[in-house]
């Protein structure tokens, strides 16, 4: 009975204590509570990742070449074909290609004068893959210095609330500086790191290909004929 009693009296007292309610908040609410910052990140990012993209594809393009290729380039040369070989570096759309078809446009001449003109030519197609690096590293190092600035504006707009409201502080006030500060910190360092590890991967490729290059010159130094055949090449190439 007196159990009874007690379990009926406990019960409206129970119902009366409020339940916690769930908060849930989707990506995009989140970068709205960002601010304004958010989207100058937003930018920062579709521009690394176009940048990516499109030197990745580039650099994957320029290393693609047979590995017959140098073999074909030393027969064709060594039987006299030198028109025969250029017209076979026209065929692929690569730097080495282009450094060696260089190369064997200058045959006959000193070999001082015929490797100057390829790595000049290796310089360009260098310069052509690295071009647009330069604001992929920019990105990687100032995404974060936005995201900071988005932290610091965050807390001076929460100190800016507390100071408003006088003695009545409440946290409502300061869940939208805190918010600011926090997601634009989050956001800078995202896209600065994105954009740093995409920087140093292209730059690797790079690197990795201007070997290559360097490695076909010296081939292609070693089969070229002696300069005194000079003549015998410029009448070939010019058949």
């Amino acid at each position: 009975m007196l159990t009874t009693l007690l379990q009926s009296g406990l019960e409206p007292a129970m119902e009366a204590v409020p339940q916690p309610q769930e908060m849930t908040m989707s990506l995009f609410d989140l970068f709205l509570k960002g601010g304004a910052l958010m989207w100058v990140l937003l930018a920062l990012s579709i521009i690394a990742i176009y940048i990516f993209g499109k030197k990745w594809w580039m650099i994957r393009k320029a290393g693609q070449i047979d590995r017959n290729f140098m073999r074909e380039i030393n027969s064709l040369i060594h039987d006299g074909k030198f028109k025969s070989a250029a017209g076979l570096c026209s065929r692929y759309d690569s730097p080495v290609a282009r450094m060696v078809e260089k190369g064997i446009e200058r045959a006959g001449r000193p070999l001082p004068d015929i490797q100057a003109a390829v790595e000049n030519t290796g310089n360009v197609e260098v310069a052509k893959l690295e071009r647009g690096l330069p604001i992929l590293a920019t990105i990687a190092g100032g995404a974060p210095m936005i995201g900071f600035l988005g932290t610091v504006i965050g807390m001076v707009q929460a100190f800016f609330n507390m100071a408003s409201a006088g003695n009545n502080i409440d946290i409502t006030l300061l869940s939208g500086g805190i918010y600011v500060a926090m997601i634009t910190t989050v956001g800078g360092l995202i896209v600065g790191i994105i954009a740093y590890f995409g920087y140093n991967y292209l730059t690797s490729r790079i690197s990795d290909l201007v070997f290559q290059m360097e490695s076909t010159t010296i081939d292609l130094m070693d089969i070229l004929p002696d300069p005194d055949a000079g003549k015998a090449v410029a009448e070939n190439l010019n058949e």
